[in-house]
């Protein structure tokens, strides 16, 4: 039996990689990816079979955010020329809930610019998603910042399913891609989110500049987050950032770490986040075998892979996509 294997009864036994075990993960060598892919599978397979999931987001509020955040093409000092707007409406909120549910997704998620939401802003999104959920089946996800558990008890009194907040990296590494908020800021929005009974999305991005250390230890304050989704992003360095010039991941690099978070996190669904064309390229295919889930038509500010080929690609791989009830939810 290969170490890999080993891994992944560790993981079937829900039994956490040691740090050693995880390091070894990351610096898998190249002519023993198939194998590490897959081990990782072994443990896909055991809890997701082959289907896939698929997840659209829509930008509802774009740039003039008062954060610092390196990666982003929205923060304080990004000078990315990138389109700026205000909230949508709640008509075009809908509206992007209907491309969703046309994408074949099962999720769609509300995200907007800035530190936290407004109150205004709160009534407004909760306004779209009361009409979506009488309308469509979509599960409803919102990322809109820092949240006081009050605010996210409204968003749960709307219908909204679950919040996604991204650790983004280690608490050790936080600080040097961010420095107008805190890990423990991030860590607090969390708690605020699952008190008001929501359902947490929280992962990371990767290619930021930090070390492996900083990886495995942000997969294992996931294991204590205990999230039902983890987005991996895979940095996609945008012109006018800090990060701009941080273009130093690989296809392999990236499998390493789908790989790693599969065997730390073998029951919690696993999403291919931004980043994944640009980095990926012509193995995104390969990432379905320790992933379960992807985006469709794009990101926040940069394109993506329309939802015709992303179907095709996982046809081609023998998967199948996991559809919702196109019946909406009882009110």
């Amino acid at each position: 039996m290969n170490e890999y294997v080993q891994f992944a009864n560790k993981a079937l036994a829900n039994l956490p990689l040691s740090t050693t075990e995880s390091l070894a993960v990351l610096n898998t060598p190249d002519n023993d990816l198939l194998a590490l892919l897959h081990a990782a599978f072994l443990v896909r397979f055991k809890y997701f079979g082959r289907t896939v999931r698929l997840q659209m987001l829509q930008n509802a509020k774009s740039g003039a955010c008062q954060e610092d955040c390196h990666y982003c093409s929205q923060s304080s000092i990004s000078t990315a020329p990138i389109q700026r707007y205000n909230l949508l409406s709640q008509r075009q909120m809908v509206e992007g809930a209907r491309r969703a549910l046309a994408a074949k997704a099962q999720r769609f998620c509300i995200v907007i610019s800035g530190r936290s939401p407004l109150d205004r802003e709160i009534d407004e999104i909760a306004g779209a998603v009361r009409s979506i959920k009488q309308e469509m089946p979509l599960q409803i996800c919102c990322s809109l910042g820092l949240l006081s558990e009050a605010q996210a008890k409204r968003l749960k009194e709307a219908g909204v399913d679950r919040v996604n907040h991204n650790l983004n990296t280690s608490e050790a590494y936080h600080s040097s891609i961010c420095t107008t908020h805190t890990f423990q800021d991030r860590l607090a929005t969390i708690k605020n989110a699952r008190a008001a009974g929501l359902e947490i999305c929280s992962g990371g991005i990767v290619g930021m500049g930090e070390q492996d250390d900083d990886i495995v230890e942000l997969a294992m304050a996931l294991r204590d987050v205990k999230p039902d989704s983890i987005p991996l992003n895979m940095l996609n360095p945008v012109s006018g950032t800090p990060l701009a010039d941080c273009n130093h991941l690989t296809p392999q690099r990236c499998l390493k770490v789908l790989c790693l978070f599969r065997f730390l996190h073998p029951r919690t669904e696993i999403r291919i986040a931004g980043g994944r064309e640009h980095n990926l390229r012509s193995l995104q295919p390969l990432a379905l075998y320790p992933a379960d889930s992807l985006f469709v038509n794009g990101y926040l500010t940069t394109p993506g892979s329309p939802a015709p080929e992303v179907w095709k690609m996982i046809e081609d791989l023998g998967f199948t996509i996991e559809v919702v009830d196109q019946q909406p939810a009882a009110s």
